[in-house]
């Protein structure tokens, strides 16, 4: 992968590559036969060491295994690199996260942004917005004239509801304010200063072969149909090693340009206590504390944290972001599930790819096992 090699931490556990091969090989391939899953890529990071392990079939038909190569769509873990991208943007001056969407975004002045700040947006609390767009929005102006006469059904920063749009339109403004298209700010920006070789908003022909075949519960193939907020909310493809790669940059591993570095961080700023879910509401990423158990765990990713709107206590002010915390996040579209989890204390971190859309419960035990085997910190067996 052309990754430097780091030294082990004081105290932590010499893990092989033969061990972190057998630990996750007993935890995925049941998984898999549970799930009827064709096929799942799984990232490793712990003890310094990367490894990625692929089982099973990217395509049922033709079989096409799954390879380093192979492409999985990760939906709304999308969302973490339109809020990064949304704090370089702040990181350069063009835009506050604190300011107010209108202010960023003139179209919407003299509507409820004038009160809903940036932030607001990045951690789903601008008033109670659905989980998804209306039908019949297809382009950017039909887009701005839903926004323009939406109306809050909660004080913002008052009470989280897990939304597409909320996010979206964080997006939407941070490009505005960059001048430029957002899928090519990720694809032209964001991945060459990250290093990520192979993530594409829009898969190119010659890697077409490369992106796995996502499937339904009756085996019917499907891959995602974009709307006019897929590239800023689930638009993201990527290898499990690239997507490993960011979540080592989110924990400082990987040397990067320091001011995409500072907007990595930012992003671990803590907003608002979420009580249902027992977590913290970073910029899109979800935060515990540690030590952690599998319930916990559970609780801070159940459907009813996604589909149920919660009350929320802003954090006055914001935490700055911790090294001992769990930083987690699920992603699905019809045909893919996807989870992501790290330590930043700890430089551990796992990614699961797959393209079947299995429960999120099963994601985060199988994700919380690879960890508590492997002997990482912060969790309790």
């Amino acid at each position: 992968m052309g990754w430097p090699s780091f030294a082990r931490a004081a105290g932590s556990p010499d893990v092989s590559g033969t061990r972190i091969a057998a630990v996750v090989g007993q935890v995925i391939r049941p998984l898999m036969a549970a799930n009827d899953i064709p096929g799942m890529a799984v990232g490793i990071v712990i003890d310094g060491r990367f490894q990625v392990l692929d089982f099973g079939l990217a395509s049922v038909s033709p079989k096409n295994p799954v390879a380093a190569n192979t492409l999985f769509e990760i939906g709304s873990i999308s969302k973490v690199f339109t809020a990064t991208l949304a704090a370089y943007a702040a990181q350069q001056g063009h835009l506050s996260l604190a300011g107010m969407a209108s202010t960023a975004f003139p179209a919407l002045r003299g509507t409820a942004f004038d009160e809903i700040s940036l932030i607001d947006l990045g951690t789903y609390t601008p008033g109670g917005m659905p989980l998804q767009l209306p039908d019949g929005i297809d382009n950017k102006a039909q887009l701005i004239g839903y926004f323009r006469t939406w109306k809050p059904v909660y004080p913002p920063g008052t009470v989280r509801t897990y939304a597409n749009p909320s996010i979206g339109l964080l997006g939407v403004i941070t490009a505005a304010q960059l001048h430029a298209d957002f899928s090519s700010l990720v694809q032209r920006q964001m991945f060459p200063a990250f290093g990520v070789l192979h993530g594409f908003m829009d898969v190119p022909a010659d890697e077409m072969p490369n992106l796995a075949e996502g499937y339904e519960d009756d085996g019917t193939p499907i891959r995602m149909k974009e709307d006019v907020l897929g590239p800023e909310t689930y638009g993201v493809r990527i290898t499990a090693a690239d997507l490993l790669r960011f979540l080592a940059i989110n924990m400082g591993m990987i040397p990067i340009d320091p001011a995409w570095q500072r907007a990595v961080t930012a992003t671990h700023t803590g907003y608002d206590r979420v009580p249902a879910g027992g977590m913290v509401q970073d910029l899109v990423w979800e935060q515990l504390a540690l030590p952690v158990d599998l319930a916990a765990l559970q609780s801070a990713n159940s459907y009813s944290i996604i589909l149920d709107p919660q009350r929320v206590t802003a954090m006055t002010p914001p935490a700055p972001p911790q090294a001992k915390v769990l930083l987690d996040k699920t992603g699905s579209t019809n045909g893919f599930g996807a989870y992501v989890a790290f330590i930043p204390a700890d430089r551990t971190g796992v990614v699961l790819l797959a393209n079947k859309d299995y429960p999120i419960p099963a994601r985060v035990a199988a994700a919380y096992a690879i960890l508590a085997r492997l002997g990482a910190a912060g969790v309790v067996r």
